[in-house]
């Protein structure tokens, strides 16, 4: 259900040029993001559950 919300909002967000921007911006960060835990070990590593095994 979160990747089809995930394609929903960009799919509306491609719609206009701010919204390409903002596309734009959220995967260069996110990019980033997931060099930075590679570069540290933490790449495939499952998320952590709290106490109800929720994410």
């Amino acid at each position: 259900m979160k990747r089809f919300f995930k394609v929903v909002v960009a799919r509306w967000l491609a719609r206009t040029p701010i919204g390409l921007a903002i596309l734009g911006v959220g995967w260069f960060l996110g990019r980033r993001r997931r060099q930075r835990a590679q570069e540290q070990g933490g790449v495939n590593r499952p998320r952590s559950r709290d106490s109800r095994g929720r994410r």
